[in-house]
Formats: structure tokens, C-alpha cells, sequence
């Protein structure tokens, strides 16, 4: 190959100066013709601290093997991950959304500093995946993101399980619905072995955002994570990057606005995590695209939502692979005129080309009902909610299926943390009629942002979910559902009004008119902003309080290199 396919390493091992770099990649295993190859990062989020991320040495292996047999060389590197699942209601949970801009900043480093050509990058939870994109699209080298795929269902009295089926047990025992036996089965069966949570929950709904912007091969979003098909899909995307540097196509060529655009449509389509409208704005600044909360809105107006997938529907993610995963989904949605079918993609092909010939993965069988046609929709609109009004002035993002109904009015009950919602819910202080507000949890007041599962999960647990409603200035996992808003900005921790509540204020969430109101005379809502002060710093020192320093609103994507 070359020079010009060596845009980047050449300048690190080129020449005779260069001899002591040389020296020091022959130490890691490059032998003389390696420094004519293009350099090609194989970055791995593998870790043994969640099931998500167990089995990713081995993608990454295989990622190897398809740079090395293309005539790249291949540099396998690590970087961290944390498990949303299992810090999850704790005070852990505020490292999660870090760990996104700590990921991006860490393979962004390892490459710019090692002059790297092309990247490899391998997730599979939920804040890596969006993490190795926006490293991607920092970086603008020719690259591949490879999903590490879904786990496999558990099974309790011939029902599937998985995590979010755990946190709904903890609220069934707390209203005695369960015994403790039937709690630690359910415990013990949910998660079988490897692979990203088994709904439409963030991880699923990144990987297909994912695949529909291009920056994944055809059916990598959708692959259990034990199966052949996904080594085989991580062997193919290392030779994707070696053809993507012949070609001199790189990220920014195929993360464009309409590439975006196509991203949200197959998240409303699928029924998508509220955590993608944060994601897909955050990659979207990394690729230097402008793409706002609005863009949500215009694009739900026309997208119905066809697949009933856990947490508001029946299947998993397993199901939809069963039937041929995305490409038909992609396919239908092309034919009705509701996806950009000229974007690029890492195939070097476009996406009308990649699903052109799908058979047979396209049409789903007949008799399945898992993606719905478009003449009997879930919902003929999106469920993902931008709502605005005086409790949200930058913004606030809903899940609404309309299982919950679209409109509730109810009177607040005031909690300043999740963990005193949690335990006020399991000891029955909220009742039915009541809006739940949980405050002080934004990217800055949290610091992190944490994800709402426990208090949501409880709520659904204790059979309340039509019946009380939730707000606050943190984030919901993919797994929430029932009458919930998040990522309500301003955050109290800058003075928002969600920071203002009082116990029995009454409050309006209206879903039709994607309004977020306080009920209340604006003469006192004046009176409370004019007592408020700013509240210390929760922390002073470490990642997080550099976090909390530079963390934007989370209506911007909650980044922390912006203007």
C-alpha cells in the first residue's frame, strides 16, 4: 500500500529518525513489512464488569484476524466501560454518562498520539457504543463500529426475563405480589450469559441507530451475542476499514445530516430509548453536524411507531433478530419515502444499496407480529416527546406510547435524590394522582445525569403505572416506561423551575401539546426564582467535578467540548 493510505502512521515510523519508534512497535510484535500497512486501532471496551462487555475479546480477536488477512496491521487496545446495570440506584451511577466522554477521549488519545490510519471500535452497552462513535467521528479516520450483540432471554414460569423484569420484581415484592423465593428466582434467572439488556433498551436502540447512520455493516445491530454471525461480523468489519482507506471514505462522509435524520427515523420506528435523543445530539456535534431536540419533533410527526418491543411492548431483542433484524425494517421504511436511501455507509456502498438485496430477510414471515404495517401502526406518531412550558424552557424528552394515556394532571411529591424517591415509593408514600419529581440529578447537580430505573421500575412493580407520574432533570433508562419525563433543563442545579417544586404543587404533562407545565400564578413562580441561590458543588475534586464544570445542558447532548 501506499503513503497515502498511511496518512497518519507514516509520520510515526517513516524514515530514519523514526528508528526508535520502530523499534519500540517491534517490541509489541511489527515486523518489517507491517510498517508499510496501514495502521488500523482495534479498540475493545472488553471488561469482566458487565455481561454486556464479556465476550468482546473475543469481536476483537476476530476484528484482528479481518485487518490482518486485508493487508492492514492490526494494534488491539482497551479502554473502560462501566455497567449501568449494576450501579444502577446507587451513587455510582453518576459515573455512567462520564464514562461516554471518558471512552471518546480515551480512544480519541490512543489514536491521535500512536497515528493511527483506521479504527475498529467495538461496544456493547450503552454509553461505549455512542462513545466509540463520537471518537470516530472526532478522529475523521476510516472506521467501523462493531455492536457486541444481545444476550439471550431468561425464562421464569415460561416468561422471558431480563434486567428491567429484575427491578419490576423489587417493587412486586415491596407490595408483597411476590414472596422472597420467587424475588431470588427471578434474581437468579434474568441474566443467562453475555451480551447488551434484551429490550429496546438503550443498547439496542444505539446499535440500530447505529447501523441506520451508516457506521455499522448490514446486521450488526442486530445479532445475539453468542453466535457465529457476530464473529463473523467483527472479522468482516476489520476489512471493512482497510477497503474504507483505499477508498478515502471517513466518518464525516457518512455521519451527514441526512444520515442522522435516517437514525431517528428507525429509533421511533422501533420504539427507541429516551437516551438516544442525548446520543445521537452529542454525535452529531462530534461530526459537526447541527441536529437539535426539535429535529426530533419534525422527524416524530411523520414516523409511526411499527415494533412491539419490551420495555412498553411483549418481545426482545432476540425476536427481532429471529425474523431478520433491521435491513427488511430499513427496506419498508425506504419504500415509504421516510429514509435518505443516498447516504454512504461503511460498505462504500449506499444504504438503498445495502437493503436493495435483502432476501431473504425481507419481507418478515407471514403471521409474525412483532413489526406492525404501516396501516395498523403502534402508535401512528412518535413516542419520543420534546416537551417545553414553564417546567421545561430548554427542553424536556418523554417516552409516551399512549399505553399511558397522553395527557396526566396530578400533585407533586418532591424528592431531592433517586434514592429517597426509591424508598418512598416502596414505603407507600406515593400514591395514585401524584407527579413524582426527582430533582437535583441533571449533568450538573448530579453530577452525571443518573438513570431513574429503580424509582420507574418500582412504580411499574407496584402496579401504579397509569397512575402516577414521574419527572426529573436526570435521565431514564431504555428500560422505563409508564407516564415518565427526563432530561427536564434547565436542571435545578442552575436554577430551573424543576428545582422550585413544593409538595402538592399541582402539574400538567400533555403529551398531545408537548407542553410540561407548573401550575401555578406567575406572580409566585416570580417569588420562588428570587429566593433561590446557587447550591455548592456536590464534589470538588476528580472526574466528576471536571465533568460538572464542563457538561453542557443536557438539551445540547450533555458534552463536554462544546463552545
Amino acid at each position: 500500500m501506499s503513503n497515502c493510505n498511511r496518512n497518519f502512521s507514516s509520520i510515526v515510523v517513516d524514515g530514519n529518525d523514526r528508528a526508535p519508534n520502530r523499534s519500540m512497535l517491534r517490541a509489541v510484535g511489527f515486523e518489517d513489512e507491517d510498517f508499510e500497512k496501514p495502521q488500523i486501532a482495534v479498540c475493545s471496551t472488553w471488561s469482566m464488569v458487565t455481561p454486556c462487555n464479556s465476550h468482546l475479546d473475543e469481536l476483537g480477536k476476530a476484528s484482528v484476524h479481518g485487518v490482518d488477512s486485508a493487508g492492514g496491521k492490526a494494534v488491539p487496545f482497551g479502554t473502560i466501560t462501566v455497567s449501568d446495570g449494576i450501579s444502577m440506584g446507587t451513587p455510582g451511577m453518576r459515573y455512567s454518562l462520564v464514562s461516554r466522554e471518558v471512552i471518546a477521549d480515551s480512544i480519541e488519545t490512543v489514536v491521535g498520539a500512536e497515528g493511527m490510519d483506521g479504527l475498529v471500535a467495538i461496544g456493547g452497552c450503552d454509553k461505549n457504543m455512542p462513545a466509540c462513535v463520537i471518537a470516530l467521528a472526532r478522529m475523521n479516520r476510516p472506521g467501523v463500529f462493531v455492536y457486541g450483540g444481545t444476550i439471550l432471554p431468561g425464562i421464569h414460569k415460561e416468561k422471558n426475563l431480563d434486567i428491567v423484569s429484575v427491578f419490576e420484581a423489587v417493587g412486586s415484592h415491596a407490595s408483597g405480589l411476590i414472596d422472597q423465593a420467587e424475588l431470588t428466582e427471578i434474581e437468579k434467572k434474568a441474566i443467562p450469559g453475555p451480551g447488551s439488556c434484551g429490550g429496546m433498551y438503550t443498547a439496542n436502540t444505539m446499535s440500530s441507530a447505529i447501523e441506520a447512520l451508516g457506521m455499522s455493516l448490514p446486521d450488526s445491530s442486530a445479532q445475539l451475542a453468542v453466535s457465529e454471525d457476530k464473529k463473523i461480523d467483527a472479522k468482516k468489519a476489520g476489512a471493512a476499514v482497510v477497503d474504507l482507506i483505499e477508498k478515502d471514505i471517513k466518518p464525516r462522509d457518512i455521519m451527514t445530516r441526512k444520515a442522522f435524520e435516517n437514525a431517528i427515523t428507525v429509533v421511533i420506528s422501533l420504539g427507541g430509548s429516551t437516551n438516544a435523543v442525548l446520543h445521537l445530539i452529542a454525535m452529531a456535534h462530534a461530526a459537526e453536524v447541527p441536529l437539535s431536540l426539535d429535529d426530533f419533533t419534525e422527524i416524530g410527526k411523520k414516523v409511526p411507531v411499527l415494533c412491539d418491543l419490551k420495555p412498553s411492548g411483549k418481545y426482545n431483542m432476540s425476536h427481532f433478530v429471529r425474523i431478520g433484524g433491521l435491513r427488511p425494517l430499513l427496506k419498508t421504511l425506504l419504500q415509504e419515502g421516510l429514509l435518505h436511501g443516498d447516504c454512504m455507509t461503511v460498505t462504500g456502498k449506499t444504504l438503498a444499496e445495502n437493503v436493495a438485496n435483502a432476501e431473504p430477510y425481507a419481507p418478515y414471515p407471514h403471521g409474525q407480529d412483532l413489526v406492525r404495517p404501516f396501516n395498523d401502526p403502534i402508535k401512528p406518531d412518535s413516542h419520543l416527546r420534546i416537551l417545553y412550558g414553564n417546567l421545561a424552557a430548554d427542553g424536556a424528552v418523554a417516552k409516551i406510547t399512549g399505553k399511558e394515556g397522553l395527557k396526566f394532571s396530578g400533585k407533586a411529591i418532591v424528592y431531592e435524590s433517586e434514592e429517597a424517591s426509591l424508598k418512598g415509593i416502596l414505603i407507600g408514600e406515593v400514591e395514585a394522582g401524584h407527579v413524582v419529581v426527582i430533582r437535583n440529578e441533571g449533568p450538573v447537580g448530579g453530577p452525571g445525569m443518573r438513570e431513574m430505573l429503580s424509582p420507574t421500575s418500582a412504580i411499574m412493580g407496584k402496579g401504579l403505572g397509569k397512575e402516577v407520574a414521574l419527572i426529573t432533570d436526570g435521565r431514564f433508562s431504555g428500560g422505563s416506561h409508564g407516564f415518565v419525563v427526563g432530561h427536564v433543563t434547565p436542571e435545578a442545579a442552575v436554577g430551573g423551575l424543576i428545582g422550585l417544586i413544593e409538595n402538592d404543587d399541582p402539574i400538567t404533562i400533555d403529551a398531545e401539546n408537548n407542553q410540561l407545565t407548573l401550575d401555578l400564578p406567575v406572580e409566585e413562580i416570580e417569588k420562588r426564582k428570587s429566593s433561590w441561590t446557587r447550591p455548592e458543588p456536590k464534589e470538588k475534586r476528580g472526574v466528576l467535578s471536571k465533568y460538572a464544570k464542563l457538561v453542557s445542558s443536557a438539551s445540547l447532548g450533555a458534552i463536554t467540548d462544546g463552545d
